[in-house]
């Protein structure tokens, strides 16, 4: 087995060969791979659910090589590099856990102290930025939700208890109805979702906020 880290500098030195070597490597750009990003995303997504160790391995190196990919493409533009995304991402890790790299005690609302303290870190004003606009309908709803709780917003969310079973039978359920009604579903979830951001955006300029509940 190598040493840690040596095929990570492998994989940079080959990713920088590529870029110099080969026509198609070499016109790429943040841009043109978003689709490959997505679709390699996707794929490690079904490996996880249904793949083989073998799967998974492979998909994350093709996941990993989008990573380098844009990482070497900024470097050649002279804005940051491969050390510079993971120098990054290691600095927040360790900034964000005290309990772990620091004295602090373990915070009881972890996810809560989490988003909190990302919010202040990044000077952001409401619990709705940063939130991805490109994430599905369905998706960005749980990330607004998970993020109103997290920072404590006082609106009012269903809480009642429920199976992961339930949840995918009763929004394949609801899918279903709306087709039959001629309903977009998710042109729906989206009306709904831009309804409760507004919600959320206006109790933040003017409501108070209630006890935090956990969020990611």
């Amino acid at each position: 087995m190598s040493g840690a880290g040596e095929q990570l500098i492998r994989l940079n030195e080959v990713m920088a060969q590529l870029r110099v070597e080969c026509p198609w490597d070499r016109e790429q750009t943040h841009v043109s791979l978003l689709t490959h990003l997505i679709e390699e995303t996707c794929e490690v997504v079904d490996a996880v659910e249904e793949g083989t160790d073998a799967d998974l391995c492979e998909e994350l190196g093709d996941l990993l090589l989008q990573v380098y990919f844009h990482a070497r493409i900024a470097q050649d533009e002279g804005r940051f590099t491969i050390d510079d995304v993971a120098r990054g991402i290691a600095d927040k890790l360790i900034r964000r856990h005290p309990h772990v790299f620091g004295d602090g005690e373990v915070p009881e609302d972890l996810r809560g102290v989490w988003e909190r303290r990302k919010r202040q870190e990044k000077g952001r004003t409401s619990s709705l930025e940063g939130i991805a606009q490109s994430l599905s309908a369905l998706a960005r709803t749980q990330k607004v939700i998970s993020r109103a709780r997290a920072h404590a917003v006082a609106v009012d969310l269903a809480d009642e208890p429920i199976t992961a079973e339930e949840v995918g039978s009763r929004i394949q359920a609801l899918v279903a109805r709306a087709q039959a009604s001629g309903v977009d579903a998710d042109a729906a979830v989206r009306a709904a979702l831009r309804t409760l951001e507004s919600h959320i955006t206006r109790t933040e300029q003017t409501g108070p906020r209630r006890g935090g509940q956990g969020g990611r």
